[in-house]
């Protein structure tokens, strides 16, 4: 393993907070430095994880030349402007989801990343996660056979939640369901179409310019025969939260839990009928790790910081993301997903809500996502 040590800045730490014992922890990071707007909160976290670099701006985060690499967990509006401006100041970026809420910005990411040489990382949790690892490993080493048919939906009530979320179109937050589709077989997504269901309170309609209560989308797969349905809502109809992708293949198929908590269903072909479904037990992946960070796939409590529970949620794909940011950074090589795929990925999300609009209409992915 390399020796090399990359300097790591968090910005935003809410979330955010999570990452910094997985990069204190991995032995190609330095976690250099915190950024927050919130001074109070900024030196609370400081002082609690001992680190002395410290900015409540980003741009002077990004004056420093000591930093090689920005982990981006601000709010949603922010992520493209923040990207783009960290790019241009010589720093790689990792940026939690979604990579931004418009193709033109997407667009200027993966412009920005040629024009400059650096790494750009959408740090998506799904395709991360212990759940995702399982089903891809089944369908890499044929168990699955030929896959036939995805499908994948996002529910979540966000009542009472930050108010920022009914500001929000349901679409453009859908990477956690349009990248287990995509990434399992390696594609892209070529065109789309989305139809709108229901209506959301006048409320949350007017905030957010988004009148449907559920977008369900079907997506064709570029050089493949097969197609994927995905759907997504965050207000008015009632469902338990699950993020979840079901993957049907020629001589196997996997089913997420329809209730959280729940283990999920393997479906085998060719047995008596009574025999086909059975209940399975996800492994843990934490061996694709180096030994120093594999904690993290489950849930801890740090013995020194009893306050962050680290590793819980989603499924298990915080360290694995961090490994996979910090390998590309010391090896050269992109990240998965690097910025095409992200944008591909996306881009999805933002033109469904377009073709919902439109009433169906079919929507190519721009040329810039499929390279």
């Amino acid at each position: 393993m390399s020796e090399k040590q990359m300097n790591v800045a968090i910005v935003g730490l809410g979330f955010g907070a999570e990452f910094i014992p997985i990069y204190q922890a991995h032995p190609h990071a330095n976690m250099y430095a915190i950024c927050q707007r919130s001074e109070t909160h900024l030196n609370h976290i400081g002082d609690t994880f001992g680190i002395e670099k410290r900015f409540t701006s980003f741009d002077e985060l990004l004056a420093d030349p000591n930093v090689d690499a920005v982990h981006i967990n601000t709010p949603i509006p922010d992520h493209a402007p923040q990207s783009i401006k960290a790019l241009k100041a010589g720093k790689h970026v990792a940026c939690t989801v979604p990579m931004a809420t418009t193709v033109a910005e997407c667009e200027e990411i993966v412009k920005t990343v040629k024009e400059t040489g650096l790494k750009y990382m959408m740090m998506e949790t799904v395709v991360y996660s212990r759940e995702f690892l399982f089903i891809k490993e089944m369908y890499d080493t044929g168990e699955l056979g030929k896959i036939q048919y995805m499908q994948a939906s996002h529910p979540q009530d966000m009542e009472g939640w930050p108010d920022y979320w009914e500001r929000m179109i349901p679409m453009h937050y859908a990477t956690h369901v349009v990248s287990p589709v995509l990434g399992m077989v390696n594609g892209r997504a070529e065109y789309i179409s989305c139809f709108g269901s229901g209506t959301v309170n006048d409320e949350i309609a007017e905030k957010s310019g988004n009148r449907f209560a559920v977008e369900t989308c079907h997506i064709k797969i570029k050089d493949s025969d097969i197609a994927a349905h995905i759907w997504r809502f965050l207000f008015d109809t009632a469902r338990q939260y699950r993020e979840s992708v079901d993957v049907y293949g020629t001589k196997k198929s996997f089913e997420w839990p329809l209730i959280e908590g729940e283990n999920p269903v393997l479906h085998t072909a060719k047995k008596p009928e009574p025999e086909i479904p059975e209940r399975v037990e996800i492994p843990d992946y934490a061996h694709l790790l180096p030994p120093e960070i594999q904690k993290f796939t489950r849930a801890i409590h740090d013995a020194e910081h009893l306050s962050f529970l680290q590793g819980a949620g989603h499924g298990g794909s915080h360290p694995h993301l961090v490994n996979a940011f910090l390998n590309s950074l010391v090896e050269g090589s992109d990240p998965w997903p690097n910025a095409p795929l992200s944008a591909n990925w996306t881009c999805v999300g933002i033109l469904a809500h377009e073709s919902a609009v439109a009433g169906g209409e079919l929507k190519p992915l721009p040329a810039f996502t499929l390279e």
